[in-house]
């Protein structure tokens, strides 16, 4: 037996909006296991809703952070230091697009919208890892996640399937550039789940519907089976794992068609 034991190790998560959020999945399975956590809310409009959140963990903090905002991001690891003493985890779920730029041509996205999509969703990453490390004193273990669209054509993802490739590079380059201080560096890359942000892509039901079909498990995932892959990246039973796309996404990604 190898039990997952985090007691003593603190992470934090970005990207939790409300109790469907894979985010918060992570955070309560990382949370059953015995670590602390530390979630982010964007905004005072998101504030009271990752609170309540909160509030169901043990000695759970929170912390604002705009990561549209390099100096929310660095306050927010200021913070941590502070009220933590050292991190072993971070898990990066955040990525956002304009609503038109997730419809019709990727073609026709323009140059703000991009900008912001790639920002958002991808170089964020990189400010929180370099934060981040020097708190992992002991090694730590960083997850993005990400999605198949990364490396083929989704219909309605668009702008965000550049974004995710982007974001699956830094991932291998950063476990490159990490690796000597023991810190990790991997991805997820699920299938769909039901989401607030889920929502926002054009003929997402149809790409649902299309994964249950087609995958080799014949359904989709759930946010748990997510959450239980963090905990394994989190964990000291993957430590010979980094710069890695892992799939969870019922087999679909092996599918030809």
């Amino acid at each position: 037996m190898y039990p997952i034991d985090l007691t003593g190790r603190n992470a934090v998560i970005f990207g939790v909006a409300n109790d469907r959020s894979i985010a918060w999945a992570i955070a309560k399975t990382l949370a059953e296991s015995g670590a602390r956590i530390a979630l982010t809310y964007q905004n005072d409009r998101l504030k009271d809703r990752v609170a309540r959140l909160a509030d169901t963990l043990e000695d759970a903090v929170i912390l604002p952070c705009d990561a549209s905002e390099d100096g929310q991001i660095e306050a927010v690891f200021a913070d941590l230091q502070s009220q933590m003493g050292s991190l072993s985890v971070l898990v990066h779920s955040i990525a956002f697009a304009n609503r038109e730029d997730l419809a019709g041509r990727l073609a026709d996205t323009g140059r703000d919208g991009f900008r912001l999509a790639l920002e958002i969703s991808a170089f964020t990453l990189l400010p929180m890892v370099k934060h981040a490390a020097p708190l992992m004193t002991d090694g730590g273990s960083v997850i993005a996640m990400t999605f198949h669209a990364s490396s083929r054509v989704y219909p309605g993802y668009n702008v965000m399937g550049t974004a995710k490739a982007a974001l699956e590079h830094e991932v291998r380059q950063l476990a490159h550039e990490y690796g000597g201080d023991g810190i990790r560096v991997n991805a997820i890359s699920a299938g769909p789940v039901d989401t607030l942000a889920a929502r926002g892509i054009s003929g997402f039901l149809d790409m649902k519907r299309a994964h249950a079909e087609k995958a080799p498990l014949q359904r989709n995932i759930t946010a748990d089976e997510v959450a239980k892959t963090a905990l394994f990246l989190s964990s000291d039973l993957s430590t010979g794992v980094t710069g890695t796309v892992l799939p969870v996404d019922a087999g679909y990604h092996i599918m030809a068609v």
